[in-house]
């Protein structure tokens, strides 16, 4: 079995993170969305809800060779101990690239595991998890750049500010 894994704090899971997630799935046999936490970022969801988000997201779009995963420590190791062969990588421009090749570089140094890179759709090129919490904070609509679930999170989120 050709598994992918797609690593990321996903807060929140956009329209870009599900389409890398339905390109992968059409390649790979299997795809796992592993849900991370980085150190240096202040969420708006926890673990949970995010894994509760994307797991509705990838039903919704009828996606059956998906898995959600929690990821603890180094995202290689945990790379290794699912058995995937490559990991999967969204670039939405330049500075995307340079930051995730160097990432690549190292994971395939530590651990013999390639990194496939797919590029965004135009559609997804400009949207940011970081962007969209802001506009959506303050009321605007962001429901074409969000799968249907996550939608209804943010504006549940949001409401009670």
């Amino acid at each position: 079995m050709r598994r992918v894994l797609f690593p990321g704090s996903f807060d929140p899971f956009t329209n870009g993170h599900l389409d890398v997630v339905k390109r992968a799935a059409d390649m790979f046999d299997e795809v796992v969305v592993a849900v991370g936490t980085n150190m240096s970022k202040k969420y708006l969801f926890n673990g949970a809800e995010k894994i509760a988000l994307i797991e509705a997201s990838v039903a919704e779009a009828a996606l059956s060779n998906v898995k959600v995963m929690t990821l603890d420590g180094l995202t290689i190791n945990f790379a290794q101990k699912i058995g995937a062969v490559a990991m999967v990588r969204g670039l939405r421009n330049e500075a995307d690239y340079l930051y995730e090749r160097d990432i690549a570089e190292m994971n395939e140094r530590l651990g013999g595991v390639e990194t496939v890179f797919l590029m965004a759709k135009p559609e997804n090129q400009n949207i940011s998890s970081s962007i969209l919490k802001e506009v959506a904070y303050f009321g605007a609509d962001v429901s074409a750049l969000v799968p249907g679930p996550v939608y209804t999170a943010l504006k549940e989120k949001f409401e009670k500010k």
